[in-house]
């Protein structure tokens, strides 16, 4: 099927991209996001306040060894990493519902910037602090009833939209 091992993996060149979860509960979401990260060979996840980590039986149901392939840190506070990232030279997007947010499939990513995505608490979503931080507030179009997606499925569309992009400008 021609995967990397876990070895190659780790010498493998990442995307430029970084996930920070704010303040995920579900430690299955996490592990859906791992193993996403996983799949697109994204650089690291930032697990920022309530957030479990890795070593840990639940993350790893749905991480099955992702945790262990995907680099990540803890932050206790995500305003830290948001602070962090953007002193880096990464724009930092909020996946969340605001007002002048722009819609995911009229995003345009830039080959030379680095980006990072952070996504919220599965009730409250990314904190309005955070939110105010970010350079650009992202919003995946909905078009049923419901105006929520469960977070690991909001991290996976737009881990594969942003690494799609970010790929074709190779």
């Amino acid at each position: 099927m021609n995967r990397l091992t876990a070895e190659e993996y780790a010498e493998a060149e990442k995307i430029p991209f970084v996930v920070v979860l704010d303040n995920i509960r579900s430690m299955h979401n996490i592990g859906a996001v791992f193993r996403t990260a996983d799949a697109f060979r994204i650089e690291k996840i930032y697990l920022c306040g309530i957030c479990c980590c890795p070593p840990n039986s639940e993350i790893h149901k749905t991480a099955l060894g992702a945790e262990l392939t995907v680099e990540w840190r803890y932050f206790k506070d995500t305003h830290e990493a948001i602070t962090e990232l953007r002193r880096d030279g990464y724009t930092t997007l909020a996946i969340e519902q605001a007002r002048d947010s722009v819609q995911l499939d009229e995003l345009n990513i830039e080959n030379e910037h680095k980006y990072a995505i952070v996504l919220g608490h599965e009730v409250f979503g990314v904190q309005q602090e955070v939110v105010d931080m970010c350079d650009l507030c992202v919003e995946i179009p909905q078009y049923g009833t419901k105006h929520s997606l469960n977070v690991s499925v909001a991290a996976g569309i737009v881990m594969y939209e942003i690494s799609k992009q970010l790929l074709a400008l190779k």
